[in-house]
C-alpha cells in the first residue's frame, strides 16, 4: 500500500493493519451510516451546513405522532424523500462491501439507512435496522405494498396522502421513525452479529443515535476490534483499533485493493 493511491501514509498504516485483522478474522461484519450513501448523492441528516436536519425540523416531519396527526404534512416531506432517493444508484462503497462478502471476507451489513442501496449493490446478508422505503404499510389493516406502487398512489392522491385500499388509511413508508421503536428482529439479529463480530467495520456513521450507536460496544466487550471509518468524530473513537477519517469510497476501495479484492 502506497500514499499513492491518495491516502497520507498514516491511513496507508491503517488500512494495512485492518486489511490484517479482516483476514485473521473468522467473522466480520460491517454497520453503515448515512455517511455511507453520501457519495451517491443523497445527503446526510447532521453534517454542518449540509445535514437534512438542517432544513427541516425532524420532530415536526419524521415523528410518529406527526404522521398519525397530519398524515398530509407527513407526506409533504417523504414525497420529496421519495422523491430524492428515486434515481439514486450505489456508490463503490456498497459496492467493495457486496464484493467482500462475495470473497467470504464479510459475514454481514447492519445498516441505519432506509434508502436500499446496499440491496441494490447485491448484499445478501442485510439487516435494515431502521426499516426501508422498500415498501409502506396501513397500520389500521396491514395492507402493505411496493415502494413502485406507493409512488402511483402517492402522484395520484388529491389530498397527497397515498391511502390504503382496503379502508382508505394513510399508508406509512416501513421506516423507523422517530418516537418508534426499532424492530425487534431486526435488533436481536444486529446484536448476535455484533456479539460474534472479531472485526467490525462502522463505516460513515456517527454513532450518536441508539440504541444502534451501542452496538460496537458489543463488539469491543467481547474482544473483537472496532474500526471506525468516517470523516468526522464518534463518541466511539477511544475504543477503535484502526481509525480512518477519509471518505468511505477511498478507505473502502484501499481495502479491498489490500485484500486482493
Amino acid at each position: 500500500m502506497s500514499a499513492a493511491a491518495g491516502l497520507s501514509l498514516d491511513a496507508c498504516a491503517e488500512i494495512a493493519r485492518l486489511a490484517e485483522l479482516v483476514r485473521a478474522a473468522d467473522s466480520v461484519v460491517a454497520l453503515t451510516g448515512a455517511g455511507i450513501s453520501v457519495p451517491s448523492g443523497i445527503p446526510d441528516f447532521r453534517s454542518p451546513g449540509a445535514g437534512l436536519w438542517e432544513r427541516v425540523d425532524p420532530m415536526e416531519v419524521a415523528h410518529i405522532d406527526s404522521f398519525l396527526s397530519d398524515p398530509g404534512r407527513f407526506w409533504s416531506f417523504y414525497g420529496e424523500r421519495f422523491a430524492t432517493l428515486a434515481d439514486k444508484r450505489p456508490n463503490a462503497a456498497h459496492d467493495a462491501l457486496a464484493e467482500l462478502e462475495r470473497n467470504g471476507l464479510l459475514g454481514g451489513v447492519i445498516t441505519q439507512n432506509v434508502d436500499m442501496l446496499h440491496r441494490r449493490a447485491g448484499t445478501r446478508e442485510l439487516v435494515e435496522v431502521h426499516g426501508s422505503i422498500a415498501s409502506c404499510s396501513c397500520l389500521a389493516c396491514a395492507e402493505q405494498i411496493t415502494l413502485e406502487h406507493a409512488r402511483e398512489r402517492l402522484a395520484a392522491a388529491p389530498d397527497g396522502v397515498p391511502r390504503c385500499t382496503e379502508c382508505g388509511a394513510a399508508l406509512k413508508p416501513d421506516v423507523v421513525l422517530f418516537g418508534e421503536l426499532l424492530p425487534e428482529r431486526a435488533l436481536a439479529r444486529a446484536a448476535e452479529l455484533c456479539e460474534r463480530a472479531e472485526v467490525l467495520l462502522c463505516i460513515g456513521s456517527s454513532l450518536e443515535v441508539h440504541p444502534v450507536a451501542g452496538l460496537p460496544l458489543l463488539t469491543h466487550r467481547a474482544g473483537g476490534a472496532v474500526a471506525i471509518m468516517t470523516q468526522g468524530p464518534t463518541p466511539l473513537d477511544v475504543i477503535a483499533r484502526v481509525r480512518l477519517y477519509d471518505d468511505v469510497v477511498s478507505d473502502l476501495g484501499a481495502l479491498l485493493a489490500a485484500l486482493g479484492g
